[in-house]
């Protein structure tokens, strides 16, 4: 197991500047971050941000979304779905040169757009033909791809571990997994440890994000987290366990994750209490 933490706890687009921050996460016991991957534009800045990375000591992941929805996966139009393609296409490059163990995140719709009902069988089918489309690109990357169902206020194609799971079988493509979220989960599943160990007898988990049902510092909050982290150890899972909070700190990114008040006092708080509070759960399972 290793514990990771998604930057976007403080920027969107992670430079040169941030390495005194990943060098403090370094020093708190951290294996590894999680790499914001919004502007793809060039593979030539991540494989450089993986070079200060390998520096500090630190391993990494990386996380996307569809930016809008000129790029949308499940989109009727032939055109769409063509730049949907394109867009994962420059992601899985950029998440390469960064040198990720894994890229995840909610890649199968952008994030807010909905229809006023659930999926149809149809946009299921265009989501699997997108992703189909990028499967092999990123098997030849060694890079596996961790699809989030998030909480239905966030979108509607992928909501829990069951429709997630379904929606695996048929893609039937290699490489592709599951991002469990505990806060998404805690929102969205009757049971959510339930819902993981299913998921985790399945195969199915490829990443866990460590989040709080606010958002805010892991284990100041009411989300089965112990509970998610027992249920993984004792299944054998050795993958990561990626702390993701939000904060106030970035407006766009606030806005985004509906970021309205402080849920924690610092940033600092998040990291030292979040990784001794992982770091314990994990010891005591």
């Amino acid at each position: 197991m290793k514990v990771g933490i998604n930057l976007m706890l403080w920027t969107g687009h992670v430079t040169p500047a941030d390495a005194p921050l990943l060098a403090a996460l370094k020093d708190t016991g951290f294996d590894g971050v999680e790499v914001p991957l919004f502007d793809v534009s060039s593979s030539a800045h991540f494989a450089g941000l993986a070079g200060i990375l390998d520096g500090i000591g630190l391993e990494r992941t990386a996380t996307a979304i569809l930016p809008d929805e000129a790029h949308n996966p499940i989109s009727p139009d032939p055109a769409v779905r063509a730049r949907a393609v394109q867009h994962l296409e420059r992601v899985i490059d950029c998440a390469a040169a960064l040198g990720a163990q894994v890229l995840a995140g909610p890649l199968f719709q952008p994030l807010g757009l909905f229809s006023g009902a659930g999926p149809t069988e149809a946009e299921l089918e265009r989501c699997a033909e997108v992703h189909r489309a990028v499967a092999e690109r990123a098997r030849a990357a060694n890079l596996p791809l961790a699809l989030e169902p998030l909480n239905r206020f966030e979108c509607y194609l992928l909501n829990t571990c069951e429709q997630a799971s379904a929606y695996l079988d048929r893609l039937d493509a290699p490489g592709f997994g599951i991002l469990y979220d505990t806060f998404h989960a805690h929102i969205e599943e009757k049971d959510p440890v339930a819902a993981l160990r299913k998921a985790l007898a399945r195969g199915h988990v490829a990443h866990v994000h460590i989040s709080e049902n606010d958002r805010g510092t892991p284990g100041r909050g009411h989300a089965r987290i112990a509970e998610a982290i027992a249920a993984l150890k004792q299944t054998g899972y050795d993958g990561w366990l990626t702390i993701e909070a939000f904060g106030k700190g970035l407006p766009e990114l606030a806005a985004a994750t509906r970021v309205w008040r402080d849920f924690f006092s610092s940033p600092e708080e998040v990291y030292t209490e979040g990784h001794h509070f992982i770091r314990a759960c994990w010891g005591q399972a």
